[in-house]
C-alpha cells in the first residue's frame, strides 16, 4: 500500500481479525490497522498526515523513504 511516495507492509492479524500496517523505510515507527481494506488505507493516510503535520510543527523536514536501491561501489 503505498500513500505520498511511502510504502506499508500489511499484514493480517488472525487472532484479532483486523489488517495491520507499517510504513517502511523510515527511522521512526508509524503503524496503523483496520478491519477493513478501506478503513486499512484511511487509517494510513491518516497516520501519514499526522506525522508530516507533526515535522511541520517541528519545524524539521520529514524523512524520506528509503528507496531500496542498492548503491554498488
Amino acid at each position: 500500500m503505498t500513500y505520498k511516495n511511502c510504502l506499508a507492509r500489511i499484514k493480517l492479524d488472525e487472532r484479532d481479525n483486523i489488517f495491520v500496517g507499517r510504513v517502511l523505510g523510515l527511522g521512526c515507527i508509524i503503524s496503523f490497522y483496520g478491519e477493513t481494506v478501506s478503513e486499512l488505507r484511511n487509517e494510513f493516510e491518516v497516520a501519514m498526515d499526522d506525522f508530516l503535520e507533526d515535522c511541520k510543527a517541528q519545524g524539521i523536514a520529514p524523512e524520506k523513504p528509503a528507496s531500496g536501491k542498492l548503491i554498488s561501489v
